[in-house]
């Protein structure tokens, strides 16, 4: 009785916040059109028949006219009905991999349970004709031509991030970019694929020890257990998207530019970048095979000046 009141304190208390919210953007940030979102993404060389993985920032973009629907709109007109959209619905019940991983009676439902993202995600999580994979953490929604084999095994896979998971199906899609809308180089959990691909190899431990098994289920109600490995929480601490880490993250930002992959522009009112998938994962692994990692120090990125080949 008590955990469903302060649940339902807490939804209150967020909606207040969010109202709140939307009417300072509407009263002191732009007003932009679903049309001008649509020129920005042109702009910065969305094409049609694209596939894009997009973190965002909805804020950033100013005040939108029709809300988040109108910016998913937006962008199932850049990509056009030949394109693909993937977007982050993750559920963290536990607010952490390895708090939500410690839950004992957790099971993910995909038909109840929605997402912590944000209101563009959820706008896109309740939108017509989106598939969302089936995980306990690390949930993925997409829409599109490729929306079905790009969730449709992720329970299987043998790690959040790793073989058949959404990430890796996506490196391998033709014409694929990471789309940040109003977002730094910081939030952006495409990184932790190549931590999944090269497992053991990649240079920092990040991992606790133990993989967990968490209970899941799909969409017919069938019942999975899906392996978890927690973020080892001191390593966490160093990583690009930890609030004290601007020298990680202008860093990756001045990289990307320099290696020519990060396309710059405006969409709304806020500054958006986007690189092409395969490029982005292979320049990764580069940098990880010269100590470059969303975990490295200062001395290990002075140690490697920006655009070094």
């Amino acid at each position: 009785m008590l955990e469903r009141a302060q649940r339902a304190a807490r939804a209150a208390l967020e909606a207040w916040r969010r109202a709140a919210s939307t009417r300072h953007v509407r009263h002191n940030a732009p007003h932009v059109t679903r049309e001008a979102l649509a020129a920005g993404l042109a702009r910065l060389g969305i094409t049609q028949g694209e596939t894009l993985f997009i973190h965002s920032s909805l804020k950033s973009l100013g005040y939108v006219e029709g809300g988040a629907l109108a910016v998913i709109r937006a962008l199932q007109d850049a990509v056009g009905p030949q394109g693909t959209l993937l977007l982050p619905t993750y559920y963290l019940p536990g607010g952490t991999v390895r708090a939500t991983c410690a839950m004992p009676d957790y099971v993910f439902d995909p038909r109840r349970h929605g997402t912590h993202m944000g209101r563009l995600p959820e706008a896109f999580l309740a939108s017509a004709g989106v598939r969302r994979s089936i995980h306990p953490t690390h949930s993925v929604s997409a829409w599109g031509r490729h929306a079905a084999d790009l969730t449709e095994a992720h329970h299987r896979a043998p790690s959040i991030f790793g073989m058949d998971s959404p990430w890796q199906r996506f490196i391998g899609c033709d014409h694929a970019k990471v789309l940040g809308l109003g977002i730094s180089m910081g939030p952006v959990t495409f990184y932790h694929a190549l931590e999944d691909a090269m497992g053991d190899a990649f240079p920092v431990p990040v991992w606790e020890d133990d993989t967990k098994l968490l209970a899941c289920l799909d969409h017919a109600g069938h019942r999975w257990e899906v392996p978890v490995r927690p973020f080892d929480p001191a390593v966490a601490q160093r990583r690009i998207d930890h609030p004290g880490r601007d020298d990680l993250r202008e860093y990756f930002h001045r990289e990307f530019d320099a290696a020519g992959l990060r396309v710059n522009g405006q969409v709304g009112d806020a500054a958006s970048w986007c690189i092409p998938a395969q490029a982005f994962f292979e320049h990764l692994r580069q940098l990880a095979s010269e100590h470059v990692t969303i975990y490295a120090s200062a001395a290990q990125l002075a140690a490697r000046p920006i655009g070094h080949t």
